[in-house]
Formats: structure tokens, sequence, C-alpha cells
């Protein structure tokens, strides 16, 4: 199925694919990228405890997760052709989150990384407001 927010299916198994602990089976196409959304923040609250602590693999792992959930999962269940201006200007913030994301890695640099969950939360805690009416726009 295909919407104007993507595609459904690319969505449930980019989400599977990151070992999301959540189950997808019955979300709807705006819960998955809800979920993807948080399983994003987390991964950023774990890749700052880890590296706070020191724990180089941890937050490489956490680092990483957080890549890909930007990269398999938000960017590719962009809409390009029925999203427009917007879908393009999404991937292009994804494409530098994710650039962004590997320098922090890199340098093990905490304000990149708080800079990348700045550009994302205004999105995230939009999602999340709109949901009200997605649900009632898809019913």
């Amino acid at each position: 199925m295909t919407s104007p927010f993507g595609r459904t299916g690319a969505l449930a198994q980019a989400y599977r694919r990151i070992g999301a602990e959540t189950s997808v089976v019955d979300a709807d196409p705006h819960r998955l990228i809800e979920l993807l959304f948080d399983a994003y923040v987390d991964s950023l609250v774990q890749a700052r405890g880890a590296i706070q602590a020191g724990q180089t693999e941890a937050k490489g792992k956490a680092i990483s997760r957080a890549a890909r959930i930007v990269d398999e999962g938000l960017k590719a269940g962009l809409n390009l052709d029925k999203g427009g201006r917007l879908a393009a200007d999404l991937r292009d913030l994804y494409e530098y989150v994710s650039l962004r994301l590997v320098l922090a890695n890199v340098r093990n640099d905490l304000a990149i990384l708080d800079e990348c969950s700045r550009l994302i939360e205004p999105l995230r805690q939009a999602w999340k407001d709109i949901r009200p009416t997605a649900v009632r726009a898809v019913n």
C-alpha cells in the first residue's frame, strides 16, 4: 500500500531490519514512522551514555542503529513521487543527519549528537501532533 507518507511495506520492513523491539504487524503507516522516530531518539540517548561511559563498542552500535533508522527507515520510507518538495527536503535533511552521525561516532562528539537530536525532534513532535488528523483521514 502506498500513501503520501511512504510505502507501508517498505516502512515495516525497514523497522524490522533495524531490530526494533515493538511489534509492527498491525501498525498503520503513521505509527510505523512514529516508532522509527522513537527508536532514533532512544539510540541517541544510548550513544550519549556510552560516550560518557567510554564504552566504544556500545557507542558504535547505538550510533549505527540511529543512522540505520534514518537511512533504512525514515529516508527509505519517503515517497519522492507523491511527496514533492517536502519529501525531497526531508531526504536532504536525513542525508545530512546521517553524515553528522558518522562524524559524531568518529569524534565521540556529544555536541554533534545533540545537533542530530535537535534536527529530528521537531519532525518527531509534529508527527505525533498530527496523529489524530492522520488517523481520521485514513478512516
